[in-house]
Parts: C-alpha cells; sequence; structure tokens
C-alpha cells in the first residue's frame, strides 16, 4: 500500500466532503492531528474505524485503500459502485477545471458524437442515468468481466435495465 496515495486521496475525499481535518476527526472521536499524519502519509487509520471514514468520505474500504485506484481491471467481478464513481468523476472534471475548459468540452463532445446522444443532459436524469450505468455493465460483461446481481437490483431503481443485465450475464455464463 502507498501511504502517501492514500492519504492525498482521504484529503481529496474530505475536502470534496466538505470537511476540516478537525471535523472529520470529531466526527471519528480522534484527534485532528491522526487525520493530518493521514494525509501527509505517514500513518493510516486503524482498522477499528476503517469502516466509519470509507462511510463518512462516501467511498468503500477498498477503494480508500488503493488511494482511489479502479481496481476493476484488475478482477473480473465489476461493482456498480465503481460504475458510479466512474461517472461522477466525469462530472468532476466539469467542476474542477471549468465547464468552459477546452479540454473538458472536447471530452464531453467526444462522448456525445461517438455515443449520439448529450450525456450532460442523461447525466440529470436519474432514469437514463441508470442507463447509463446498465450500458456500461453490460460492455463489462460482454468483454469478460462479472456482476453481482443482487447489487445491480438493490442499485438501480430502472429494473428493466435489471433484466437487460441479467439476460447478458445469464448469455455470457452459458
Amino acid at each position: 500500500m502507498d501511504n502517501a496515495k492514500i492519504g492525498a486521496y482521504i484529503q481529496m475525499l474530505r475536502h470534496r466532503a466538505g470537511l476540516t481535518q478537525k471535523e472529520l476527526a470529531e466526527r471519528l472521536n480522534i484527534s485532528f492531528q491522526a487525520v493530518s499524519k493521514w494525509e501527509t502519509g505517514e500513518s493510516l487509520p486503524d482498522t477499528g474505524i476503517l469502516l466509519d471514514v470509507a462511510d463518512i468520505l462516501g467511498v468503500s474500504v477498498d477503494k480508500l485503500l488503493t488511494g482511489g485506484a479502479f481496481i476493476t481491471n484488475e478482477r473480473k467481478l465489476m461493482r456498480l459502485e465503481d460504475v458510479k464513481i466512474g461517472f461522477e468523476l466525469l462530472e468532476d472534471i466539469g467542476r474542477c477545471f471549468g465547464e468552459k475548459c477546452t479540454f473538458y468540452t472536447a471530452m464531453i463532445d467526444g462522448i456525445n458524437e461517438k455515443m449520439n446522444m448529450d450525456i450532460l443532459e442523461y447525466l440529470k436524469n436519474p432514469k437514463t442515468r441508470d442507463v447509463m450505468y446498465a450500458e456500461v455493465l453490460i460492455q463489462g460483461i460482454m468483454d469478460g468481466k462479472t456482476v453481482d446481481m443482487e447489487e445491480i437490483e438493490a442499485g438501480l431503481e430502472n429494473k428493466k435495465m435489471v433484466e437487460v443485465i441479467r439476460e447478458y450475464l445469464k448469455k455470457a455464463e452459458a
């Protein structure tokens, strides 16, 4: 594990959550110095509070301990949570770089052209967002990955997309 990478990721997540080191520490019943040590890479959160840290920062423990790295390419199981985070990161690029930044607009234009859609409009609507999540999962299934159908059923509101994913998974397993 790369303590510095994990620390930088914790700091980024803390900032994204709008928390100071002191506020995060208070929620965890620890000192702000402990949070500071995590963020500088001097130490890592104790295992006893790791789940609470991940929960407060809105990520899974495995995501936290990889410093935010996507590990779906390294394993066969594709997680809906990772797909959702991927789309959130796409939106974050616009907030970080500015929505008029050439890099961001070129990226969005490229997606829109390739997919024949307006991705920003699709992201605003929960129903079309679910369709995009399903599309990514289906592509993963077609590339040899698998999914946890219980996670899909719990995480997608669009039940038609759940059934489509189930059908692709059955075909892939056959």
